[in-house]
């Protein structure tokens, strides 16, 4: 069994532990953003951390109101441009808490009068030192190069920020999250088995909606890197402008389709996806009802939209794991990649 298989199991502990150490450092900054509230949130970060802030930025925006950015390192460690940033978090993700231009981002919002977070895997880190308030996601040593407990520990720390914020992201509601995890976790032997057919492929379409925008990034993310499969990700309005021309028959589609407000939109693309004859695969949960018979139906009904990114990635992490070993592949070690990636 691969380092990432086994990772990808440890999720539901990772998250419970993550949410009970945390919760008394986000308790201080949610009175302190009682006080003081920022104007703007900035998130930094580059990889699978940059997929967690692209939930985060949706997520800060819908349920606390204020708005939300990513930032781009470059403007920082390429073009050396000063940014006003009084009054505005600035929040750096980063698994190693060493990716060199995310740190450089947080150095630089912190001297131009940002309050800055660091949320990292590794206690020791320069990012957990140099940040302001530093949050710890509490996996345990990732060893394999695909993320993948990090990530979902990652969008739990920003369900606690969002409630810091004024969010309605509750820690009585998260406490859901690990069991939700484990439901998810029951998929193993079904996407071991659906992996078989997808064997051959090398290229495929992930489309997300609002909260899954980010997992679809993820996902990609993890059959680009661990499958060596080119995988383009969209959100289903994006794919409509433009990027749906390139379907054909047999064209492998991976959706993430929960109930709630991204569904009608997702369904539109399901339609149009079967009538093209795609290879389609959509994820969801038993409580989406109008999704086909042979959607892959995470056990257990998730009413709320809010709450489907952490249980609905895992399914795809499933895949991405056992399609690599049907490949031949070591997903613990992709070619030409090492655990911490240090750019400018």
């Amino acid at each position: 069994m691969s380092q990432m298989l086994a990772e990808i199991r440890e999720q539901p502990a990772a998250l419970q532990a993550t949410l009970r150490a945390e919760l008394k450092t986000f308790r201080a900054l949610k009175a302190r953003f009682e006080k003081s509230p920022p104007s703007l949130v900035v998130l930094a970060a580059r990889g699978t951390s940059d997929n967690a802030c692209q939930f985060g930025r949706y997520l800060i925006e819908i349920t606390s109101g204020i708005p939300a950015a990513l930032a781009a390192p470059s403007v920082s460690t390429l073009y050396h441009s000063p940014l006003k940033l009084r009054n505005v978090l600035l929040v750096a993700i980063s698994q190693s808490g060493e990716s060199t231009d995310t740190i450089v981002v947080l150095e630089e919002a912190k001297a131009r009068g940002a309050f800055t977070i660091g949320i990292t895997n590794e206690a020791a880190s320069t990012l957990a030192r140099r940040a302001d308030q530093a949050v710890l996601v509490r996996a345990g040593r990732e060893k394999s190069v695909a993320a993948t407990k990090t990530y979902t520990g990652q969008l739990m720390t920003l369900y606690l920020l969002s409630w810091a914020l004024g969010g309605a992201s509750t820690p009585a509601n998260l406490e859901r999250l690990p069991e939700l995890a484990a439901a998810a976790l029951k998929l193993d032997a079904e996407m071991a088995r659906r992996a078989e057919r997808y064997r051959f492929m090398d290229h495929a379409l992930v489309v997300g909606r609002g909260l899954n925008y980010a997992n679809a990034f993820e996902l990609a993310l993890k059959l680009m890197e661990t499958c060596y499969v080119v995988a383009e990700r969209f959100s289903s309005a994006d794919l409509l402008h433009g990027p749906i021309a390139m379907i054909e028959p047999s064209f492998p589609a991976f959706l993430f389709c929960p109930p709630g407000p991204t569904w009608p939109a997702m369904k539109e693309i399901q339609a149009r996806l079967a009538n093209a004859r795609a290879e389609t695969l959509v994820i969801t949960d038993r409580s989406n009802r109008e999704a086909p018979k042979d959607a892959v139906r995470i056990p257990a009904s998730l009413r709320l939209d809010l709450y489907t990114p952490i249980p609905y990635i895992i399914p795809g992490q499933l895949l991405a794991a056992h399609l690599a070993a049907v490949k031949g592949l070591n997903p613990d070690h992709p070619r030409g990649l090492s655990k911490v990636t240090r750019t400018l």
